[in-house]
């Protein structure tokens, strides 16, 4: 059973990034919401160089458990502990002007991938919380349910 549902979990990913990749072909990075979207898919493919391109300068992250990570190469040894491979399945992108002139999106949705020991998993919320200012992301939180 569990290699059925591991196949299952490896079929559906290829199906998912076919679906990510048509959909950044179609979509221009025209507001917040995209921007923040790009960076997550260009994270998620671990394409570092790709992902820094939408940080600002005092970029800065926040995981469960209170990690802090200001360098994204800092945060892929940490996201190792955890798993093997995650994705995301994007529920919804919400707006929300802040008093500062920035943009604080908000990205909900469920993870699915492999923990560190090989037992797959899936349908476990998560909810990022960016703030985008001058086209560039300055602050990231992330919180899921994923064990600790």
């Amino acid at each position: 059973m569990a290699l059925s549902i591991r196949l299952l979990l490896v079929a559906d990913h290829y199906i998912h990034r076919y679906r990510q990749l048509t959909y950044i072909r179609r979509v221009k990075h025209t507001g917040p919401a995209e921007l923040v979207r790009a960076y997550l898919e260009a994270w998620a493919d671990r394409d570092l160089a790709a992902a820094k391109r939408f940080l600002g300068g005092n970029f800065s992250m926040v995981y469960p458990g209170g990690a802090r990570f200001s360098r994204l190469e800092d945060l892929v040894p940490h996201a190792a502990h955890s798993y093997r491979w995650v994705r995301k399945r994007f529920e919804r992108f919400d707006e929300a002007p802040a008093e500062d002139g920035a943009v604080i999106v908000y990205c909900l949705g469920t993870l699915y991938g492999e923990f560190a020991d090989g037992r797959p998993f899936e349908g476990v919320r998560f909810i990022d919380r960016f703030v985008v200012r001058d086209g560039l992301l300055t602050d990231h939180r992330v919180w899921n349910d994923l064990p600790r």
